[in-house]
């Protein structure tokens, strides 16, 4: 896919910022260029993939085995190629003069999507070959009109009401609408009269769950291609009919369309997304959930040290479907940021790691929060679970029908239970799903408080920050 993330951030700091990127980047350069000390987990997935890197990676390899050794953690990593990718955008927003600071940055964008680091970019893809997942080795397709048609845009964001808050989504190229389909589905339950995390409730969420990424597979995609009823899968109407179909004492096993029904996912995911929030002095708020050029799934580009991103995985092959894959299409992702008004002012922005796990955790942190009157903190560390009774984003889509994940700090009674209603429950770690963030501000007293989750998936990283 064409890397839409560098794009978005220069866009993002014209339009709505006020440092420049030399400001921005200088940090990132010296880390890049001087080394930083290698983590834990870093090292173990350099250590599990080194022969791969060698094997098919040089590129890879040269960066990641200096002097054909396996880092340990703590030792540094130098990433000299990517330290010189980001200085180009520091030369290039330079280059123009006055000190025009918009104009800099658009000489920036200029740079990366039209100047060397783009046609490094598509020689890289066009003149190696890499092996696919049944070892069959392939070209890419990216041409430099690729890059030179991209331009980033703000689009209307989606929301809905839910008690005294406003939730906003982004559209239904990512899943995000699926979190808002879930609160229209819960507003027919008094949860608060409900024990929290008892049976009846989780039964209720994992129920609601499976009703809503149902659509998700149905009818999401890129709305600039494909006809998406959003009026329709957001209104109550819908969700009081859809809500009917849930009953309280038996799970819903049927299956979700996908072409690998019935079968068992492939163990735990070996790389992750990054989710970070922010909100500054001025009551600005950031929620962003950037994800798709892992080190791990994608060769380094040589000359620049950064991967390109392997999201077109989640685009379907069947044409008659929607997220069907067509070229200048946004495949349907499952990153999804939150953000939430409170009387009609910006409140919290909050989210998590965790592909298709994530519109379910934060959800359940959000009842937690605005249904049980939990503290951010409260809300972020309660045991949580999930369903993957639906085919997974990830290729190969595999489902689990029926299966519901649990923390090990759930109850055995409740477990117990929901095995007699006909959920096939997985005991996790006690401290395993996800890692949500959050932070709010006080509209009166302009008071800024966050929560960042203990919990750790192997390969997970989330920042939160307020000043």
């Amino acid at each position: 896919m064409v890397p839409a993330l560098v794009g978005t951030w220069i866009f993002v700091v014209k339009n709505f910022g006020s440092l420049t990127l030399r400001e921005i980047l200088t940090p990132a350069i010296e880390l890049a260029r001087n080394g930083y000390p290698v983590q834990a987990a870093v090292a173990e997935h350099i250590s599990r993939l080194a022969q791969k890197f060698t094997r098919e990676w040089p590129s890879t390899a040269r960066i990641f085995l200096p002097e054909n050794n396996v880092p340990k953690e703590g030792d540094v990593l130098v990433q000299e190629d990517l330290g010189r990718t980001l200085h180009y955008l520091v030369e290039a927003e330079g280059s123009v003069t006055q000190g025009d600071r918009k104009a800099g940055l658009d000489a920036a964008m200029e740079e990366f999507y039209h100047g060397r680091i783009a046609k490094t970019l598509v020689d890289f893809n066009l003149n190696n070959e890499f092996k696919d997942a049944y070892g069959k080795a392939h070209r890419g397709f990216l041409m430099m009109e690729d890059f030179a048609k991209f331009s980033p845009r703000v689009e209307d964001p989606v929301l809905v009401d839910y008690k005294d808050y406003i939730v906003y989504k982004c559209g239904p190229w990512s899943q995000g609408p699926v979190f808002l389909q879930q609160l229209r589905l819960l507003e027919g339950y008094d949860l608060s009269s409900l024990k929290h995390n008892s049976s009846d409730y989780i039964h209720v969420l994992i129920e609601v769950a499976k009703l809503a990424f149902a659509d998700r597979e149905e009818y999401y995609g890129d709305p600039d291609f494909d006809d998406v009823p959003l009026t329709r899968l957001l209104s109550k109407e819908y969700a009081s009919s859809r809500r009917a179909t849930i009953d309280m004492l038996r799970a819903n096993n049927t299956p979700i369309r996908s072409a690998v029904e019935g079968q068992v996912r492939s163990g735990k995911a070996s790389s992750d997304t990054t989710h970070l929030d922010v909100i500054d002095k001025s009551g600005n708020m950031v929620a962003d959930t950037q994800s798709g050029g892992w080190f791990l799934d994608s060769p380094i580009v040589e000359g620049l040290g950064f991967p390109l991103g392997t999201r077109g995985q989640m685009f379907y092959l069947n044409k008659s479907r929607n997220n069907a894959l067509k070229g200048g299409k946004r495949p349907r992702t499952t990153l999804t940021p939150s953000l939430a008004f409170k009387d009609e002012k910006p409140h919290m922005v909050f989210g998590t790691p965790g592909g298709d796990g994530q519109d379910q955790w934060t959800l359940q942190f959000f009842i937690n929060f605005a249904n049980f009157g939990m503290n951010l903190q409260q809300a972020v560390d309660a045991p949580s679970f999930h369903s993957l009774h639906f085919p997974s984003s990830f290729y190969p889509r595999l489902a689990e029908i029926g299966k519901v994940a649990v923390e090990g700090r759930i109850p055995l009674d409740v477990r117990v239970e929901l095995e007699k209603r006909g959920h096939r429950v997985q005991v996790l770690g006690d401290w395993e799903n996800g890692r949500v963030l959050a932070i709010t501000r006080n509209q009166s007293s302009g008071v800024i408080s966050g929560a960042a989750s203990p919990k750790m998936i192997f390969g997970n990283t989330g920042y939160a920050m307020g000043w």
